[in-house]
């Protein structure tokens, strides 16, 4: 037990490590914890650390979906719910055909392992994507449709693998029932989702206690994860649904107080979960260089490099038919959503990184067949899925940012940015407005006093001040100096109350007090603060 304890103390310091580094050389952290990972994984004495399956299917997956569904926007998953659908249900299941196809023809697979081979390979990850992707500020819509189709693709991907397996395991297989299944399956964890949604924020609100609330809200996925994929579902459709239900509707009901500290609460856990998932993933090359020895290294190769090169291939043959397709055959959906340039889908399609769900599919699978028979290929497609993961990360990671320079996708982001600062500004300036009719009104059927009266209009007349007049250059140097300056203001309060405590003059509650102001103060101004969007 120590052991393990110790070893992770070790992934923690080298996840922190190589989150400073990442930031200092500008590199996605995804690829160097994946190559620390590899890395750790030969050092002298390292025990060997294993990726249960089950760890990543039961235990980390729920989190990751349920705070990227509450994070993004039902409005905008709605209104590109088309292009999503088509990349998460339709690009997945026509790679694994493609997959299965080169599998069955250049490697020599059967059918039936070709398809769970290509259900393994076939759905793109969402963590690493997204996050190079955001650091290149490209258009939102992309990463709308990026993030939602990493959302949804593993559901499909998941019950592909499941109706492959069962085929293998007794020897049938029937489209039909396949296909109801399917549908039975999407529907039944929609309503399921939103059903734990509901009752979620409900007990929260019942409950009126911000750890009580982060307790709920951390237990809240696994519930809607873990009933759907115990009766035979995947699970995945269920928490996105659970979770764009209380992107939508949790404002309302869920307190301010619970909201600030739950930012930092699934920051620090998705942080943790996502690094130590790299590491550990990069962890596994330990273990396939061991088994690899006693495997022909050319066959390993050369069904990589089949399947990565399919994948690749696939994926762009998707994406451009679906995109313009559907606009040439459709007058109303031209005139509502008129084409976008081929870069947009040029760029979607260079963003498929496969991820450790993909691996943990691989390692999920039996070891032998119901008769006693090994499981035919078991060690092949675990070599496969690695090298994709490996390969699609580092080869993605290190290329997207000159492709999307290239494109000159990140000017369309940058204009996209400004347009949606100033709609920001415009949005408070009106909130603001409001709250002062709201305050007349007060006024006239209320009998409060001129001081109080005073007082909160100065408050909101602060307020408005701080909010910027224009992006232009010159207004935003203004703005930064200003911003600069009131940092260094806070600091002086900081180091005075500090004098005062250690005068005696105040009690360590007092300074924790004005200290939270401070911080609350801070925050806000890093909240306001515009910053560019250069590459």
């Amino acid at each position: 037990m120590e052991a393990k304890f110790q070893t992770f103390l070790i992934l923690l310091a080298v996840l922190a490590g190589t989150a400073l580094a990442a930031r200092r050389f500008n590199v996605a952290p995804a690829i160097l914890l994946m190559l620390a990972g590899v890395g750790l994984a030969f050092v002298p004495g390292m025990p060997p650390v294993e990726l249960p399956p089950e760890l990543v299917l039961l235990m980390v997956l729920p989190p990751l979906i349920y705070s990227a569904s509450v994070a993004m926007s039902w409005r905008e998953f709605k209104n590109n719910l088309r292009p999503i659908v088509l990349l998460a249900v339709g690009c997945v299941i026509f790679t694994a055909a493609m997959v299965a196809t080169a599998a069955h023809y250049l490697i020599g697979m059967p059918w039936t392992i070709g398809f769970l081979m290509g259900a393994i390979v076939a759905p793109p990850d969402v963590v690493a994507p997204l996050a190079i992707a955001r650091r290149l500020h490209m258009p939102r819509r992309l990463l709308v449709i990026l993030e939602g189709e990493g959302l949804a693709n593993d559901a499909t991907a998941l019950i592909l693998y499941r109706f492959a397996l069962a085929a293998i395991m007794t020897g049938s297989f029937s489209l039909p029932l396949a296909a109801g299944e399917f549908m039975l399956i999407v529907a039944g964890e929609i309503a399921f989702g939103i059903g734990v949604g509901w009752l979620s924020l409900r007990a929260r609100k019942w409950a009126r206690d911000p750890q009580v609330e982060l307790t709920l809200s951390l237990i809240t996925p696994y519930i809607a994860y873990w009933l759907p994929e115990h009766v035979g579902g995947s699970g995945v459709i269920a928490t996105v649904a659970c979770g764009l239900y209380v992107s939508w509707n949790g404002p309302l009901w869920i307190s301010s107080a619970t909201r600030l500290q739950g930012i930092f609460f699934w920051d620090l856990i998705i942080y943790l979960i996502e690094g130590i998932l790299f590491l550990l993933t990069g962890f596994q090359m330990r273990d396939l260089y061991e088994k690899s020895k006693a495997f022909p290294l050319d066959e390993i190769m050369i069904a990589t490099a089949v399947v990565m090169v399919v994948i690749i291939v696939a994926r762009f043959a998707w994406l451009f038919p679906a995109t313009y397709l559907p606009r040439m055959l459709s007058k109303s959906l031209r005139e509502r959503d008129p084409s976008p340039p081929w870069q947009w889908p040029f760029t979607l399609a260079f963003t498929g990184v496969r991820g450790a769900v993909s691996l943990a599919a691989a390692l999920a699978l039996p070891f032998a067949l119901p008769g006693g028979e090994a499981f035919p290929y078991r060690d092949l497609i675990l070599f496969v899925a690695f090298g994709v993961i490996f390969i699609s990360l580092i080869g993605v990671g290190l290329t997207l940012p000159p492709v999307v320079r290239w494109l000159g996708i990140a000017d369309a982001g940058r204009h996209e940015h400004v347009a949606e600062h100033e709609a920001e500004i415009s949005a408070r300036r009106q909130a603001l407005e409001a709250a002062l009719k709201s305050l007349d009104t007060m006024t006239e059927q209320k009998d409060i006093s001129d001081e109080v009266i005073r007082l909160l209009r100065a408050r909101h007349e602060i307020r408005t001040n701080q909010l910027p007049d224009s992006l232009d250059p010159s207004h935003h140097d203004v703005s930064a100096t200003g911003t600069a300056l009131t940092r260094e203001l806070i600091a002086a309060e900081r180091k005075f109350i500090h004098v005062l405590l250690r005068d005696g003059q105040i009690t360590d509650e007092t300074r924790r007090r004005i200290e939270r102001d401070l911080d609350l103060e801070e925050a806000s101004l890093a909240n306001r603060e515009y910053k560019g969007a250069p590459l």
